[in-house]
């Protein structure tokens, strides 16, 4: 069983984008929030069940799809970080995945 470990950085992109939301329902966000943990709570039994697409083949991270968030996260056994969050319609970029891995 794998811990998981949230990097301040993307606690911090997912506050970002739960406040925003919030603006416009409370409810959800709280509600996005709470789904986003449960996903990943699921990476404790099965940390390689995020993908590697094409752009993350030739580094240590992997996605987890939390519709509409991506999380972005490394296996460092026994340990996952959880890297960066981000809206699923931006723009991909690894230098910002790895900025945040710090």
């Amino acid at each position: 069983m794998a811990q998981v470990v949230w990097a301040e950085p993307a606690l911090q992109d997912l506050e970002a984008i739960a406040d925003f939301i919030a603006l416009d329902d409370p409810v959800a966000a709280k509600c996005l929030v709470r789904k986003v943990f449960e996903k990943v709570d699921q990476l404790t039994d099965f940390p390689e069940s995020g993908t590697r697409p094409r752009e993350l083949k030739s580094t240590p991270y992997r996605r987890l799809l939390g519709k509409p968030l991506l999380l972005y996260y490394r296996i460092d056994q026994p340990t996952v970080y959880i890297v960066h969050v981000v809206r699923g319609e931006r723009q991909f970029n690894i230098e910002r995945i790895k900025a945040h891995d710090k």
